[in-house]
């Protein structure tokens, strides 16, 4: 291999290298900034209130609201959040509930831009289990799988920052919320995907990205059969208005891309050890195998 001898300013990648500090400054990862969870309450909360003079036990945040629950720090509740969206990804969830002292989880892929390739999840598998490929006749499908289809959520997630309106706490008092609350929003609903996917196709179709538009979240109602209620997103944005993008936004977008890389790292880092776990696991199970064999034979 050729030697550089000659020192060029202008090509610091290959001088970098070859005077050994390609590498310096990039073992620290960049840490990303906290997100709050963006959420539907979908019960209302109860507390006590003064009425007439007499202290009476009535709703203080109706359901349907939206919960920002802020990383070590209050949680903020509102009927209408204005969101400026920065960045969409996809992926699967799963949950597991627990039992006796092993507790409730989650079972989650690595987010990507799209749902058309396999994904890994931190249990050392694919999809959460999901299987590969189009499935053309969900009938002929066994039971179980069914099953474990239906428990596996496709998530739309979405990054970004919002302005709660009309804040209030989970007593029901006004307060004021900090503005631009960088937020995650991990949409798993069937219908509410839809719903706040097709802003995101009306965006592409115009060419116009998330980030120099608004959007406003409220809810709707929808009844159960057993009369109780739950609540979907209803999403609107305005398409005169472009918002600028100075410094301010490229350095959340930055942030919001190295959280995404974090988040990925670890779910990779759970595959790897989970899947490592199982093949040592199937390892045994064939060595067992092999020596029962021998041991038959053996006797024989």
């Amino acid at each position: 291999m050729t030697q550089l001898t000659t020192i060029d300013t202008n090509n610091f990648a290959a001088m970098a290298k070859a005077m050994g500090i390609a590498d310096v400054g990039t073992t620290q990862k960049k840490q990303s900034s906290t997100l709050a969870r963006l959420r539907i309450s979908h019960s209302p909360i109860m507390g006590e209130a003064e009425v007439n003079g007499k202290r009476v036990n009535m709703e203080v945040v109706s359901g349907g609201a939206y919960r920002v629950e802020i990383p070590d720090g209050p949680t903020y509740y509102s009927t209408s959040v204005e969101l400026r969206p920065y960045v969409q990804r996809y992926m699967y969830k799963k949950f597991l509930k627990g039992s006796g002292d092993t507790p409730n989880r989650y079972v989650k892929t690595v987010m990507a831009d799209n749902l058309n390739i396999d994904l890994k999840d931190n249990d050392g598998g694919f999809n959460c289990g999901k299987p590969a490929g189009y499935i053309a006749d969900w009938k002929s499908l066994p039971e179980k799988t069914q099953e474990l289809i239906r428990q596996i959520k496709r998530v739309r997630v979405v990054l970004g920052t919002l302005n709660l309106i009309g804040a209030v706490d989970a007593s029901g008092n006004e307060v004021e919320a900090p503005r631009d609350i960088p937020f995650i929003w991990e949409i798993e609903n069937r219908d509410a995907f839809k719903t706040v996917g097709t802003l995101f196709t009306k965006l592409a179709k115009q060419k116009r990205m998330p980030i120099q538009h608004t959007m406003v979240a409220n809810t709707e109602e929808r009844k159960l059969p057993n009369g109780n209620s739950f609540y979907l997103p209803v999403v609107s944005i305005d398409m005169t208005k472009s918002l600028d993008i100075t410094g301010e936004e490229q350095d959340s977008f930055g942030d919001f891309m190295t959280w995404i890389e974090n988040y990925n790292d670890y779910i990779i880092n759970a595959y790897s050890e989970k899947s490592s776990r199982h093949n040592d696991e199937d390892d045994e199970l064939i060595v067992d195998g092999i020596v029962d064999i021998e041991l038959d034979e053996e006797v024989a």
